[in-house]
């Protein structure tokens, strides 16, 4: 099976007061079937460096291929579609909507693709126990726990079956016991087609992936990979 996501001399800044370089000409390929983690320190570039790979964000220069599909980063359209249906997202602070059950949070991703509502819920249902919050599927966020809000979030991030998962600090805001929790969700989710990327200044974590990337001034060492 051929790499999914390339990316090629992908290059950020930012233009204010002056010109800083946030990722410095990266060049990589990302296996499907396999798990990643990005460690560094707090600016290194590892929240700009996924939502590039979201496709949120756009970049200075480069490239991204995800399944040999160049993205071009001025049709919105094309890749909020691609996002849609290709790409779960876990981010550090759940990011539910917070006046929508839990439930609610789950399914509205998919029905904005499917258009049908009654298979949208089951499909959500499904995803919730998966991740063992049956119990809470009438709930608001505000009525959830940090940890039982993350394991909501990972099953709306599973909703349109992603290819791949994006998480950026997915257990920055946890306790250990929930942050283990979390992470194990996570892991089960891996499979043969699916690639999975998480941020995480947790080196236990970090260390449990098949590939590790290390980001500092805008650049990338990598370790246990083949490249």
């Amino acid at each position: 099976m051929n790499n999914y996501i390339k990316i090629k001399n992908l290059t950020k800044k930012y233009e204010k007061n002056k010109s800083i370089k946030v990722l410095n000409d990266i060049s990589f390929n990302f296996e499907p079937g396999k798990t990643y983690s990005i460690m560094g320190p707090s600016g290194s570039g590892k929240s700009t460096f996924l939502n590039l790979l979201s496709l949120i964000d756009n970049p200075t220069s480069g490239s991204i291929e995800i399944n040999s599909n160049k993205i071009k980063p001025n049709n919105k359209v094309e890749n909020d579609l691609i996002r849609a249906k290709k790409i779960g997202i876990i981010y550090q602070d759940k990011n539910l909507l917070s006046d929508f059950t839990a439930l609610e949070n789950v399914y509205l991703p998919n029905l904005l693709i499917a258009k049908e509502k009654q298979n949208s819920i089951e499909l959500a249902k499904k995803l919730i126990k998966n991740v063992g919050m049956s119990s809470r599927l009438n709930h608001f966020p505000n009525e959830l726990s940090g940890g039982e809000n993350q394991r909501i979030a990972i099953a709306r991030a599973l909703i349109n079956d992603p290819d791949i998962i994006l998480a950026d600090e997915p257990t920055g805001s946890l306790d250990t016991d929930n942050a283990k929790l979390v992470f194990k969700i996570l892991f089960n989710l891996k499979n043969k087609n699916r690639i999975i990327i998480f941020a995480t200044h947790n080196r236990y974590f970090a260390n449990m992936a098949d590939c590790k990337i290390i980001m500092n001034n805008g650049n990338i060492q990598i370790i246990n990979a083949t490249i």
